[in-house]
């Protein structure tokens, strides 16, 4: 049991991307860095006092320092977005530390109702050197996954049913994503968002994807791969055939009204409308750099106008969760566990039909 606390109390405090010493700070030094140190190694064990304490400023219930997951996990070939997410080492940590705890849970319930479903990952075996190959890549991608040139309704929900385990996570709104592999199956992290548009959030896990799928050339660097995986996402939501047909050629400017119409049918930002347009041949670099001037003088990248309706939320872990509570696999309580809850917070959920 002391082992179960100390690791948990590990990852709770990695969780909340605090050290030692400053998790000593909130607790107001009634112990101390050492006596904390001794907590996680497992050679002492604090009162029910402490416990409470800590679970409050951890931001986790009681009863995660003494739940054992059914599954223990190791995250590799972990790798963040370089270049747009500004975070620190210690939000890298937490971030990654989440992510493995609810993977965890996740994995650990697939265990206990033995699902076994079968993945449709997409792998580009030519090596992506410049955009032509990135955009060569999302038409293969199209036409593997039977897309056609259709816009993509959601895009998390389509990557779920092809085997990703994607998962958000709460983070600051400087982390962008993350991907990474356990036991050979391939995980995209998000940020989780409570509310505002969604079209960042589809573009970035179709960059995870990229990631995950494009084997990229020795010589370019880490900024050209990024780039390249831009073109990729953006190839992926909004197909070139398609852009052309829509934007047509030598254009001088948009007007708002048009690039929210795209927005709203395609699921993409002005942003990303623009380098899809100079990328095509629509405009040229004059246009584009005017652009995107004038973009941020009218404050657009706070509040851009338009919005793509879709949820774009991970639900496949909470559907299993629900399932196996339907089918007696877990009780009440084992539920809330791998929700991750509080059992009053789940039992606010419940409604059961008849």
């Amino acid at each position: 049991m002391n082992n179960i606390f100390a690791h948990r109390l590990i990852a709770a405090r990695k969780m909340a991307g605090l050290s030692l010493q400053s998790l000593a700070d909130k607790l107001g030094n009634v112990v101390t860095k050492q006596s904390l140190n001794k907590y996680e190694q497992g050679k002492m064990k604090p009162d029910s006092t402490l416990i409470l304490r800590l679970a409050n400023i951890l931001n986790v219930s009681v009863d995660y320092f003494f739940a054992s997951p059914e599954v223990e996990i190791r995250l590799s070939n972990v790798d963040f977005r370089k270049y747009s997410s500004k975070i620190k080492k210690s939000e890298e940590d937490a971030i990654i530390e989440k992510a493995r705890d609810i993977l965890e849970r996740f994995i650990g319930l697939e265990k206990v109702v033995n699902l076994q479903e079968s993945s449709e990952y997409f792998e580009y075996s030519k090596i992506i050197s410049n955009a032509d190959d990135a955009e060569d890549a999302a038409n293969e991608l199209r036409k593997l996954w039977n897309l056609g040139y259709d816009p993509i309704p959601d895009v998390v929900k389509m990557l779920e049913d092809k085997g990703y385990l994607v998962i958000e996570v709460e983070a600051s709104k400087d982390f962008d994503g993350m991907k990474a592999d356990v036991d050979g199956r391939k995980v995209i992290v998000l940020r989780q968002y409570n509310n505002g548009d969604m079209v960042r959030k589809r573009f970035t896990a179709l960059h995870e994807l990229s990631h995950h799928s494009l084997v990229f050339s020795d010589n370019l660097s880490d900024k050209e791969k990024e780039k390249l995986c831009h073109v990729f996402a953006s190839a992926v939501l909004y197909p070139e055939e398609m852009a052309i047909k829509e934007l047509h050629r030598d254009r001088f400017q948009f007007y708002q009204k048009e690039l929210e119409m795209v927005k709203e049918r395609w699921g993409i930002s002005f942003p990303a409308i623009f380098n899809r347009a100079l990328r095509l041949g629509i405009i040229n670099d004059y246009v584009y750099r005017n652009l995107n001037v004038d973009y941020r003088a009218r404050r657009l990248h706070i509040n851009e106008p338009g919005t793509f309706l879709s949820e774009e939320k991970p639900v496949k872990f909470e559907r299993l969760i629900w399932f196996a509570l339907g089918k007696g696999i877990i009780s009440v309580n084992d539920a809330a566990f791998y929700a991750g809850k509080s059992v009053w917070e789940f039992r606010e959920h419940i409604r059961q039909m008849a």
